[in-house]
Parts: C-alpha cells; structure tokens; sequence
C-alpha cells in the first residue's frame, strides 16, 4: 500500500558499493503506472482447483510473469528457444520465474484515496500544508463534511467545511457559484493548487511577525513539510493516491500447506478487499446508483486502504 519508492535502484551490472545512499520519495501516478506490468482488476489469487493464478487477478502470469520457467501459462511455448515471446493465447511472457520477484502490478481507483501515512500520523502532513486539524481532515475525508475548494462569489472561505445541511443551504441561495467537495478528491483538488514557493515566502513573513511561542512552533512545522516537497521535487497531490501499487507476488507468497489449505501474507487479503470495493464502487457508478450509496461505499474504499 506505499506509495514510497526508492529513487535510485541498484543495476546488476554496477557493484552496490559505488553508491552512498538510497533516496527516498513520493511517488506520482504516473511514475507508479511506469513501474507496473499491468492492472490487477481480479480480486482472486489462484485457481483453487488447477493451482493456476487466476487472469488478471493478485497473481496473474500476464502482469507479474511465468510461474514456471521459460513457459507461458496454456503451454504452447515451452524451453529457452522461445525466449522474450509473449503467447498469442495467455498473453504471458516466455521468461524466467524469478521476473515475479520483481514485477509489480497496479490498481486504478475509482475515487481518490488518502494514504494513511499522511492523514493519521502526528503531526498529519496533510493537516500542516492545509492548515487544518486531524478531526477536521477526517471529517472531509470520511465523508461526513463537505471541503470548500472554490468559494466563487459567495461569503464562503477557501478550505471551510461545511455540513450537509449547510452546504444544501449555500447551493439553493447561491447555485454553482462556488466548489465544495468530499473526501479525498476535494483534498487533492486543494493540494495540487499549492505553490511551495509562494507558500513558504508566507511561512517566513508569518514567522517574522509573530510572538507566540506555540505559533512560532506550528510555523516551523509548517516549514519544514513545505521545504521537504521543495527539495524532493515531490508534489503535496501525490499524497492523495489515484492509482495503487501492487507488489510482485514473491514477496506475499501462497504456501501450500496439509489438507489442500494454503497459508497466505495478510498483504493479499488487503489488496483483495480494495479490489472487491473498487470494483463494487464502478459498477455503482455506471448504475447512476443514488448520492448516500455511492458515497458510503467510496468511504468503504477509504477504509480499506
């Protein structure tokens, strides 16, 4: 579920001691979509009668590559002579098993997503940038209070939550003058808007004017956030998830075990149910289903990442 990554790889052709140090950072959708095989839309591991991974599901051979070595998954192209081939048939890979150590799939969502990281850890990255406390975040990410993203011309103000009730108030008297959203789109919507530039000359003249210890503290805090997705080259968006990471499948393994039964990584069984919700949640969507379900089940998607 991390959308961490780390920025230099090591190269099998390079002796690991030629570098100093790993760099760390966030990565975007795009970068993630750049690193992945192919979407995993199937929630399902492997046939449970073939022992065969499911199409397209947390196991695929099309994304994550061959279960057995220099063999496509129907069998038509078998042995080395058929290496780099991708089978008409299954769409697999002639190649060698180990690529499932580190191929990597991803999850498209049907609704922006916090990651947990940002939103619950203290002090919350999120609540700094925006200046806005843990309880009001999980308000408007959990679907319970609406985010002002645009006020228009109203008396509303940029990041004020607004209730249900409120917000029905404001759109009968004022229509589509102004932009108030839920969750974590509207977050990002807010988030992508920042300029880290101008936001931190603000933070320095802030911190210049200011005599409250408590203030001064918060500032820094501020500070030091902004200064680190300068530095990075990070955008504050891409703590907002749009597209999922899936890690390759030898590292949260299906053992077989007595009985036909298998011991599995809680990892599956997490991808498994954002899955299951993202796919409710699309199929709900193209059914033009009411406003309460539709949101109920993205605050269910919220949760299970």
């Amino acid at each position: 579920m991390n959308p961490f990554v780390a920025k230099e790889i090591f190269d099998e052709k390079r002796n690991a001691d030629q570098y100093d140090a790993v760099g760390i950072t966030l990565a975007s959708p795009d970068v993630i979509r750049s690193w992945s095989h192919g979407e995993v839309r199937n929630p399902e591991t492997i046939n449970y009668r073939t022992y065969r991974p499911e199409r397209d599901g947390l196991f695929c051979e099309k994304i994550f590559g061959p279960t057995r070595d220099w063999e496509c998954a129907c069998g038509k192209y078998k042995r080395i002579k058929h290496k780099g081939i991708i089978c008409d048939r299954c769409g697999v890979e002639v190649t060698v098993s180990r690529v499932r150590r580190h191929r990597m799939g991803h999850i498209e969502l049907a609704v922006p997503v916090s990651h947990i990281w940002f939103l619950k850890c203290s002090p919350s990255r999120i609540g700094l940038l925006l200046d806005m406390t843990a309880s009001a975040l999980d308000r408007v990410i959990y679907y319970e209070d609406y985010l002002v993203t645009d006020p228009g011309d109203t008396p509303l103000k940029p990041n004020q939550l607004l209730t249900e009730a409120e917000y029905q108030d404001y759109f009968e008297q004022y229509g589509d003058s102004f932009e108030a959203i839920m969750g974590a789109e509207g977050i990002r919507k807010v988030l992508s808007r920042v300029d880290l530039d101008a936001f931190m000359k603000s933070l320095e003249e802030e911190i210049e004017t200011t005599k409250s210890k408590q203030t001064r503290k918060k500032i820094t805090k501020r500070m030091k956030v902004c200064e680190g997705f300068r530095t990075s080259g990070s955008r504050p968006e891409h703590m907002i998830l749009t597209v999922m990471p899936v890690i390759p499948p030898e590292l949260r393994p299906l053992v077989p075990l007595e009985g036909g039964r298998f011991a599995t990584s809680d990892l599956n069984d997490l991808y498994r149910r954002v899955i299951n919700r993202n796919n409710r949640l699309r199929n709900l969507q193209q059914l033009k289903t009411p406003d309460v379900i539709i949101r109920n089940e993205k605050r269910m998607l919220q949760e299970a990442v």
